[in-house]
């Protein structure tokens, strides 16, 4: 069954909205009565926009989604979500790029530095796991400066991604290339962008 590109671009709407939560969170728009709950408030949003990245591939594919949905509830680490959707698609994870100019021409780059490895998502996602349970009344204190300080870096690394990037769907043999906010519409938009090489 090919792929419904429209509910990875829900997803991505999504994950806009869950940053500007963050966003909020972060600067001062929001504020919670008690520091510790809004730490961990901005943990759980980082913990869901880092979920939705990892299965925003295999949800545009709903038969696949579903059956393995079970799945993927009952694992709460992301590196086994991971490894479970690499198998189904491993080429799920977001090639961010960026345009360029050469000669006159504009061109589209990969991005290399400052974006979200998945190597980032992992460890990140289990920090904030680790901190969204009560805490050991004998353990060490809840880092918040820690989370405070690398909340920001972390969405940063995330937009970098996000941004503009190409994807490839489940069960498709087409790349689609995504603008978070397209220069037009400022809505996420979804292109064809190419097949994939043999």
């Amino acid at each position: 069954m090919k792929p419904d590109f429209q509910e990875y671009r829900k997803i991505m709407e999504e994950i806009k909205k869950r940053i500007e939560v963050i966003t909020a969170l972060l600067n001062g728009k929001i504020n919670l009565p008690y520091k510790t709950v809004q730490v961990e408030t901005l943990l759980l949003q980082v913990r869901m926009v880092l979920e939705l990245v990892a299965l925003s591939t295999l949800a545009a594919n709903r038969e696949v989604f579903e059956a393995n949905q079970k799945k993927f509830r009952n694992s709460w680490r992301v590196s086994n979500i991971i490894k479970d959707v690499e198998k189904l698609n491993n080429d799920f994870y977001p090639i961010p790029l960026q345009h360029i100019q050469k000669d006159g021409v504009d061109l589209l780059d990969e991005v290399t530095s400052g974006r979200m490895e998945l190597s980032d998502l992992i460890k990140i996602h289990g920090q904030c796991g680790e901190r969204l349970h009560a805490q050991n009344p004998y353990d060490k204190e809840f880092p918040i400066e820690y989370f405070e300080k690398n909340i920001p870096d972390w969405m940063n690394k995330v937009m970098r991604l996000l941004a503009l990037h190409k994807i490839k769907l489940l069960n498709d043999d087409i790349f689609y290339l995504v603008y978070m906010e397209d220069p037009k519409t400022k809505n996420v938009e979804m292109y064809a962008y190419g097949k994939k090489s043999p």
